[in-house]
């Protein structure tokens, strides 16, 4: 009997892990398909490579070596098509490769929603390496970018803000909602970051839309036109950072259920028999708890691809990311949360809210008003451990008993500042007002 072949197509972290994960667990022969780059790569890293902090061999966590000594043959090319019956894929230059379990994890791709010019050069967004290429292209000094454009107000716009104004770049930033994530976070938070911003000299521009991108004769980047003042903004580059989607194309013609993305089950498999998707492509057909049913995000797809080595290992393994969290920075402010801390307090439910004097640190707490239970934490500029959170989270804890243990959360070096006292301060004053 011939070794059964494991075909993972991506190369991204939910890819890689599974990879390792399969290999820690069993001597199958395992196959990584990218059209992207041959090696895996920290995509989180990218922006320290433009920043200069970082070159790109540092930002790969393996030795190229790696890959042969633990029998992870990457192969690079572009599948065009999926035969499920016969099991193989078809690529580009018409190779045929068979499989025996194939794992889809091919991660997203930047959202583009027909504006007018968005295909000149000098319009891209922020995911691949290939978009370091062209940002070093036309955005390489304040000379030959003049000022740039970013279009969308989440994680990958402010990314792309920070790089730009890191090379001294003009930058204006259009932003659709009223107040930058103010989505995602509560109303002083997002006006925080408002604020942070604009000192960074960024030309905030909030509750904007792009109308469209005008080009120059030789089919470059010249202006942009906002659609609810009609202004045109000169520029050298535009960067489209308005969101992610799964990037399935190839798989849609195929037999594999898609929606937004590849539909799959609590173990991650699709509706086809030894069919898997993992990470940014992946859809839960019922979404966990109170999590999306996509998770762009870089620690699911890790969680992912741990769990169904298991099941491809023989140990069918039902997928449970357990409490959500998340971290980013927004230019010299990071930011975390655990739980869920919604922009309005769900009914019954309370923010308490601290913010220190310097406007850069802050934290919103939210939590039940009858029972004291916490729903979850944000916090800026204050480090806390992800551990001690999602133990209170599990153990349901009430916010007197996290505001006078917070110490015992706190990430910070002995010798950085400390805010409990304060924290509890604040809290007190506020139930004594109540």
């Amino acid at each position: 009997m011939s070794e059964e072949h494991v075909i993972i197509i991506g190369n991204g972290i939910s890819g890689i892990t599974l990879a390792r994960h399969i290999r820690k667990l069993s001597d199958k022969k395992i196959t990584v398909i990218s059209n992207e780059t041959e090696h895996f790569f920290s995509r989180t890293a990218l922006m320290y490579i433009y920043m200069g902090h970082m070159k790109f061999e540092h930002t790969k966590p393996y030795e190229d070596w790696f890959w042969e000594k633990n029998k992870i043959s990457l192969k690079k090319g572009y599948v065009q098509s999926i035969d499920t019956t016969s099991k193989s894929l078809v690529f580009q230059n018409n190779e045929i490769l068979e499989y025996d379990k194939l794992i889809m994890a091919t991660g997203s791709k930047p959202n583009k929603f027909g504006w007018p010019g968005e295909n000149l050069n000098g319009v891209q967004g922020l995911y691949h390496l290939q978009d370091l290429t062209t940002l070093e292209k036309y955005a390489s000094n304040n000379q030959v970018c003049e000022r740039a454009v970013v279009v969308g107000g989440g994680l990958i716009g402010i990314e792309l803000v920070e790089m730009l104004i890191s090379r001294n770049i003009p930058v204006t930033f259009l932003v659709r909602e009223k107040s930058f994530w103010g989505s995602v976070l509560p109303s002083r938070e997002s006006e925080m970051l408002n604020r942070h911003i604009k000192d960074h000299h960024v030309d905030l521009r909030l509750g904007v839309n792009l109308k469209e991108i005008k080009g120059d004769q030789n089919g470059a980047v010249k202006s942009i036109v906002i659609e609810e003042t009609n202004e045109d903004i000169a520029c050298n580059l535009v960067g489209l950072t308005a969101g992610v989607s799964p990037n399935i194309e190839f798989v849609t013609s195929s037999d594999i259920a898609t929606n937004r993305g590849i539909l799959v089950n609590r173990f991650l498999e699709t509706n086809v028999p030894d069919v898997y998707a993992i990470g940014d492509c992946a859809e839960q057909q019922e979404p966990i708890g109170k999590r999306k049913a996509i998770e762009a995000v870089w620690y699911t797809g890790r969680m992912m691809g741990e769990t169904l080595a298991h099941t491809i290992c023989g140990n069918r393994t039902a997928y449970n990311p357990s409490h959500w969290f998340n971290s980013a920075k927004f230019l010299d402010i990071e930011y975390q949360t655990y739980g869920w801390v919604n922009p309005t307090p769900l009914e019954k439910n309370r923010h308490f809210h601290w913010m220190h004097k310097d406007q850069s640190k802050c934290i919103t707490i939210e939590y039940n008003q009858s029972t004291g239970e916490i729903n979850g934490i944000n916090t800026f500029g204050i480090r806390l451990r992800h551990d001690v959170f999602d133990q209170w989270l599990t153990e349901k804890q009430d916010i007197d008993f996290v505001l006078k243990n917070l110490g015992k959360a706190n990430f910070d070096p002995e010798f950085y500042a400390r805010y409990e006292g304060d924290i509890l301060e604040k809290y007190n004053l506020d139930l004594a007002s109540v």
